[in-house]
């Protein structure tokens, strides 16, 4: 079974934040990044991945998903921060072991 994974985008450093689950990273992504389904990440212009963490269960990433879309904004700020302090891009780095 592969993973499960809950991510954040960002439109810039301390703009605007989403917060998404997937079991298609790589998939998830392109879509986000083409714009494929309109939507928030489309209008904001929300599409770099600031945070990726993988789930061995749909119903863990789904839960950690709703836990962080309750937290307040410093708080996931202080997440992404803390292992990607210069808000990169992160697709770039996990494209190549991220099969689909």
């Amino acid at each position: 079974m592969g993973a499960h994974w809950v991510y954040i985008l960002a439109s810039q450093r301390n703009g605007t934040l989403y917060i998404g689950v997937t079991r298609d990273l790589p998939k998830r992504m392109h879509e986000h990044r083409t714009g494929l389904h309109g939507g928030f990440t489309a209008q904001y212009g929300v599409k770099r991945l600031v945070f990726a963490e993988p789930h061995d269960t749909a119903v863990g990433a789904i839960q950690r998903e709703k836990n962080l879309k309750h937290w307040p904004r410093q708080w996931k700020i202080a997440l992404i921060e803390k292992d990607n302090p210069e808000w990169r891009d992160l697709y770039g780095e996990l494209a190549g072991g991220l099969g689909s």
